[in-house]
């Protein structure tokens, strides 16, 4: 079953380094990620990629992995025609891929945190980067509810520690999060948002504000950001730090950016510059770093290196 928050917090006292990008890298490692499942498109037909992208996160130094569940709920499987209790089984799945990966490093203790994306991301239009989604509050609170439901019934090897809601673009989302766990008070999380600008999430909402509201759910182990400008993080983590005293874990996009319209991404992305500012941002308060879109292996060897000796704030 999902550690609880006391276990879970306890835990990641020790966790400073995160994984980067899953369905970016599966794709440079030559897996198709086209269509509306994305990267859950590998979990049905190559599993085995997703296991080789954990275990190369966790040689670079990864302390705690995600899933690939990021792309999977209900409302995704039947869509495109396929039950939905199939979805219930890829959520499963991801974390029995994602064991079977830290499990061939029996040495190291990695945690497993299964991935749940928002709403727009199952909408595959690009929604996630504005939150203006065409359903109701109770379709959010629905949709999260499916997919929290098998992760915390789950035991064993399909049992993650934590559930990371991540990419979040507004507060209406992290409230409807909220209600869908009234269920389960005793299962860890944490929340990320997506943010388009030093203070603001990807909907208008005050970041401060995003956070004040997550911190107060007593699930809450660590409150984040993720999926955002490197250029963002540093007065994202100030806004993270003067809403709680959760931990703060960042993992932004390589730098490079998403043109939604052309589907496509534009600038470029340095894993040396990357972890320069990774070491600022545990300098500036962060606890957790990692990263998202476009980001490898190579930026999290890097990121591990940059953790190390840092004076962390309190």
């Amino acid at each position: 079953m999902v550690l609880t928050p006391t276990i879970a917090a306890s835990l990641l006292r020790d966790i400073h380094v995160l994984d980067g990008g899953m369905a970016s890298e599966l794709e440079y490692r030559g897996a198709s990620i086209d269509g509306p499942l994305w990267s859950a498109n590998v979990l049905e037909d190559a599993p085995e990629k997703i296991v080789a992208v954990h275990r190369a996160y966790i040689a670079a130094g990864a302390q705690c992995i995600e899933t690939a569940g990021y792309q999977v709920s209900r409302m995704g499987y039947i869509e495109i025609g396929l039950p939905p209790e199939r979805a219930d089984a890829a959520l499963l799945l991801s974390v029995r891929l994602a064991r079977e990966a830290a499990n061939a490093y029996p040495d190291r203790r990695v945690m497993i945190a299964a991935s749940l994306g928002p709403y727009g991301a199952a909408l595959h239009n690009g929604a996630e980067y504005h939150g203006n989604y065409d359903c109701t509050h109770a379709d959010l609170v629905q949709f999260h509810r499916d997919r929290i439901s098998p992760l915390v019934s789950a035991k064993g090897i399909e049992a993650p520690d934590l559930l990371a809601f991540e990419t979040l673009p507004s507060i209406d989302e992290a409230q409807a999060i909220g209600e869908a766990l009234a269920d389960w008070l005793n299962a860890a999380v944490w929340f990320s948002f997506t943010c388009r600008d030093e203070s603001h999430v990807a909907h208008g909402e005050l970041l401060r504000e995003c956070a004040k509201t997550v911190a107060a759910l007593p699930q809450t182990i660590a409150i984040g950001v993720n999926c955002t400008l490197p250029a963002y993080i540093p007065a994202l983590i100030r806004e993270l730090r003067a809403a709680s005293d959760k931990p703060v874990i960042v993992y932004p996009n390589s730098g490079e950016g998403w043109d939604a319209v052309r589907r496509c991404w534009t600038g470029t992305g340095d894993p040396a510059s990357y972890a320069a500012m990774a070491r600022e941002w545990f300098l500036a308060g962060a606890h957790t770093i990692g990263g998202c879109c476009r980001t490898r292996p190579e930026h999290i060897r890097l990121v591990a290196a940059a953790s190390e000796g840092v004076k962390r704030v309190k």
